[in-house]
């Protein structure tokens, strides 16, 4: 036996106490909660939000695409998912729908 360093004994069997189920359910489903209303339910309002908008998109709307470029739509294709975007009166390219990341209110490009 040390001075400074006291013996460790360990502990009688049979004290430790028994059960925990229905706490262990009440907080699995405190997590499940907290992941829907935190995680899950605002990812599926945005998917929602952007197919609504892909689906609306038409000729003449101003466009900000993901990559940052802004152009007119000058052709949709509808059995495709494809757009026709001009930049400019020189410039056109095609994009998929799926990139375009907002509807720009008219006579941006104008203004820009």
């Amino acid at each position: 036996m040390s001075l400074f360093i006291s013996n460790a004994y360990a502990q009688s069997a049979g004290g430790a106490p028994q059960g925990g189920g229905m706490e262990m359910i009440i907080m699995l489903a405190v997590f499940g909660l907290i992941f829907y209303f935190l995680l899950y339910r605002p990812q599926a309002k945005r998917v929602k939000e952007h197919k609504d908008l892909v689906s609306s998109l038409s000729k003449g709307d101003e466009v900000l695409t993901q990559g940052g470029l802004v152009g007119k739509i000058t052709k949709v294709s509808e059995e495709k998912d494809f757009i026709e975007v001009a930049l400019n009166d020189a410039n056109n390219i095609v994009v998929q729908k799926s990139s375009v990341t907002a509807v720009l209110p008219k006579g941006t490009m104008k203004s820009l």
